[in-house]
């Protein structure tokens, strides 16, 4: 699977210079790791984000986020983000925002 290389830049553009950030292929598209955590995700032109269990279920009230799934089970703490959604920059903005605040909070590896 491809991934959409226009929403990988602008990712790259919202983490900015924060410290540790690595990118690798995984799950048929690009994540984006903080300290060796991985933050968030493009897969197709869908984004995917690494928001913490606490924060999930208030996560997936917003309309543009459904539970990440990939083998038939939700992965707890993840959601996945609508590719439309994802042209708004507060939208992006937001996810970006949110799963590195969550995962700063985890060690490094």
């Amino acid at each position: 699977m491809t991934y959409d290389e226009g929403l990988a830049q602008r990712i790259r553009e919202q983490l900015g210079e924060r410290p540790g950030i690595t990118e690798k292929r995984m799950f048929g598209g690009l994540a984006f790791l903080m300290g060796g955590n991985m933050t968030v995700g493009v897969v197709g032109d869908e984004l995917i984000a690494r928001v913490g269990p606490d924060r999930a279920e208030q996560e997936l009230a917003r309309p543009e986020a459904r539970p990440m799934d990939f083998t038939g089970r939700p992965m707890r703490g993840w959601v996945t983000v609508s590719g439309p959604a994802l042209a708004e920059d507060s939208v992006l903005r937001h996810w970006v925002t949110t799963s590195a605040a969550f995962v700063g909070t985890l060690p490094p590896k």
